[in-house]
């Protein structure tokens, strides 16, 4: 994602999380996004400039159907034919949002391996933040990258194109001597907004959920903060220097996203 906001189907605006131990919860996030001498991240999970981008809600009885997984809400050009897209190709329809006149305003769906996400409207651009600067800057909290891992990444890019509306482009990967595809998934402007992967090689570990990529301005101590906290690394890839490229960790409750340093 070069931009932090884009309005266009396909553009990843936002994501949320329903989840149980609440206070635990954000105080888990709070300690482990807020890391260095310049932190990325508000006390309420807000960007540092105070723009909503993961939002940690309590799991209220309304919210028991839905699965403790990050929710990318992702913008789509008509959020009923998405609706029903996924119905049709093995997705599921967790909840959808209708207005007076029954028209759909936003959904939860799951995918047919078990991953959650959002469908929403695009967002009319003079409704997005302006932001000083350069707008691809790592100096504000935002959502780096957004992946898939699943077996089946063909089946998942399929499913992905006919509900949202993404544009794919075939990353060449290898697995011992085995080359193999996976996909970066294309906004309405031909520019990545996330990727689908599948569950082998470098990839072979992680969970079959939407994963959310989080900049923070150190990620070592972002790292202890996550053990500390009661939650667990699941992988840390470094480079040849041992700096951390990006980890994929689990939260106290079962939750999964990523960090990478910003």
């Amino acid at each position: 994602m070069t931009d932090v906001f884009r309005a266009q189907a396909g553009g990843v605006m936002s994501a949320d999380i329903a989840v149980p131990q609440h206070d635990q919860e954000v105080q888990f996030y709070s300690s482990v996004l807020r890391s260095g001498e310049n932190p990325l991240w508000r006390e309420d999970l807000m960007s540092n400039i105070g723009v909503p981008v993961i939002g940690l809600g309590q799991r209220t009885p309304e919210y028991d159907d839905l699965p403790l997984q990050w929710m990318p809400h992702i913008q789509v050009a008509d959020v009923a034919a998405s609706v029903e897209r996924a119905g049709a190709l093995g997705g599921r329809v967790l909840m959808h949002s209708k207005d007076d006149a029954g028209h759909s305003q936003w959904a939860v769906l799951m995918d047919p391996n078990g991953a959650a996400f959002g469908v929403i409207p695009v967002v009319p651009s003079e409704a997005l933040p302006r932001l000083e600067g350069e707008a691809g800057s790592s100096a504000i909290g935002r959502i780096y990258w957004l992946d898939l891992t699943v077996p089946d990444a063909d089946a998942a890019r399929d499913f992905y194109r006919e509900v949202v509306g993404w544009g794919v482009d075939e990353v060449a990967m290898r697995d011992g001597n085995e080359s193999y595809a996976d996909y970066n998934m294309l906004g309405s402007d031909g520019t990545p907004a996330a990727g689908v992967c599948h569950a082998r090689g470098m990839n072979a570990d992680l969970p079959p959920v939407w994963m959310l990529y989080l900049p923070v301005a150190d990620i070592e101590e972002s790292l202890r903060r996550v053990e500390a906290g009661g939650g667990r690394i699941i992988k840390a890839v470094r480079d040849a220097q041992g700096s951390t490229r990006y980890a994929a960790v689990r939260d106290p409750v079962g939750a999964c996203f990523a960090l990478v340093p910003a």
